[in-house]
């Protein structure tokens, strides 16, 4: 990659070169400490690991509605937005790769350590870290409760009685609580291929479901939205939804920190390897799922595609499980690194003694911290797309620009530079926009709630007169609402 770096008009930096590439200049006490860390406590893992870890970082449930956000943007737009985004997100991905070990002698295991020596600061990349993935690991409790509550009642329909949704967040807490206590990336390897795999075959069953029922009779494929300002706020909905749904740059640097490293076999050729596959595979996960499924229900898909299919049942059902296994490795992959921080505060801030009971204690304390907030807030799903602008866009699409034009200084206008204000500039406005439809999105389905909330408690006043005026003010409400929109 270096030749490539140099072919795009990359000057390298000149005191790259100070540190003696052998040197280590940590103390036996640092040492001792990163070898408990969880980053840093392996450097054992293969480059397929670090292709398993991608893909369940990457492929997420989310992939499911990228065939509602191409109803929101259209064939045209929605094609060009899920390429771009793809060559782009790839880009700033094999920086992030290249810079790990940019300074001889050091690796940069971490993301806000990358952004340290760029002189970025440490709270503006940890920051940003954070919110991504404990957000996410919020989004993955949720999920995870939500579809074994589906995976439920699709088995037993009416025959078994309902169980809250906090009940099955709980269950699927209670799984994360005993994975939690692996001690690094390497040691949930397994756990990401099974996620990695669960991925490609839910993926496969929602765009292969689609074409085995065809297109639907009179399918439409205008936008949803016939007013201006609704076709304005959809397209920035479905456009923050394909540009975040590519995205682990959060927790790159700490997956390629546990590859090993020598002067003959740097971890970025590896590392790389792993990229190109798990990026192979995100294109024949996102691609068939967004394009077959718009293809075949135009304007009317869902906002989750299996929704839509629902038929059969026991396939939707599988699937549905399918998507549990890797949101389980999901949770584990985001939460990694955030893991770290918090034990490394604890051991050298606070000088916990480092152990298997500071591991417990402060991993179940995490885990039960996104229980918690998953059991209180089950909404907080529908924030994502709110938070993903304000967190993913910075940390996926510009910081490794800023992070490459500091430290390597390409010549101006040169190819490098070129490309890496264009991703600037396009993740600052995404930034910008992706969360606007994002949160109009959240403020409507919070609007109807509290109306259907009303309506509920006028149903109840009323069904002594035989008058069910909540289920009829409903059915006129939403019939407003599709006029409208």
């Amino acid at each position: 990659m270096g030749t490539r770096v140099a072919a795009m008009g990359t000057r390298p930096a000149e005191n790259h070169t100070s540190v003696p590439p052998k040197q280590d200049w940590r103390t036996v006490e640092e040492r001792k400490i990163d070898d408990w860390l969880p980053v840093t406590a392996s450097r054992n893992g293969k480059w397929w690991y670090s292709a398993f870890h991608n893909v369940t970082a990457m492929v997420g449930a989310g992939v499911l509605t990228l065939s509602y956000a191409m109803s929101e943007l259209g064939w045209g737009p929605g094609v060009a937005v899920m390429t771009l985004s793809w060559i782009m997100t790839l880009y700033t991905l094999w920086q992030m790769v290249e810079m790990h070990e940019m300074v001889p002698g050091k690796r940069f295991d971490r993301y806000h350590e990358l952004g340290q020596y760029a002189t970025l600061g440490l709270w503006i990349v940890v920051l940003q870290q954070l919110v991504v993935e404990i957000s996410m690991d919020i989004v993955y409790m949720i999920t995870g409760g939500k579809l074994l509550k589906k995976f439920h009642d699709l088995v037993c329909d009416s025959s078994c009685k309902d169980i809250k949704l906090s009940y099955f967040i709980m269950i699927f807490a209670s799984a994360q609580f005993v994975i939690s206590q692996l001690p690094n990336f390497d040691s949930i390897a397994t756990i990401s291929l099974a996620a990695a795999l669960m991925s490609i075959c839910y993926s496969t069953i929602a765009w292969g479901a689609s074409v085995d029922k065809g297109k639907a009779d009179n399918v439409d494929y205008s936008l949803q939205a016939s007013t201006t300002s609704g076709m304005v706020f959809d397209f920035l909905g479905g456009l923050g939804q394909m540009a975040f749904s590519i995205s682990g740059h959060n927790v790159v640097l700490e997956i390629q920190a546990s590859i090993p490293s020598t002067e003959e076999t740097p971890s970025k050729k590896p590392m790389w390897k792993g990229v190109i596959v798990a990026y192979t595979i995100v294109l024949l996960c996102y691609f068939p799922v967004a394009f077959v499924g718009y293809w075949a229900f135009g304007n009317s898909v869902d906002d989750n595609i299996l929704i839509t299919l629902n038929t059969p049942k026991w396939l939707i059902a599988a699937a549905n499980m399918m998507v549990v296994v890797h949101v389980i490795g999901s949770y584990q992959v985001y939460a990694m690194p955030v893991l770290d921080m918090m034990e490394m505060v604890l051991v050298r801030k606070m000088r916990f003694s480092p152990g298997w009971k500071l591991h417990l204690v402060s991993r179940s304390l995490f885990v039960a911290f996104t229980m918690f907030v998953g059991i209180t807030f089950p909404f907080f799903g529908g924030l994502i797309r709110f938070f993903s602008g304000l967190a993913f866009a910075p940390t996926t699409y510009f910081l490794p620009c800023i992070i490459w034009l500091t430290v390597y200084k390409p010549r101006v206008f040169s190819l490098s530079w070129c490309a890496n204000w264009f991703c600037i500039v396009g993740g600052v406005l995404l930034m910008v926009l992706g969360p606007i439809g994002g949160l109009r999105q959240v403020i409507m389905r919070a609007l109807t709630m509290h109306i259907y909330d009303k309506l509920k408690s006028a149903n109840t006043r009323t069904t002594k007169r035989g008058v069910n005026i909540a289920s009829l003010c409903l059915a006129l409400h939403t019939a407003n609402q599709q006029r409208c929109a």
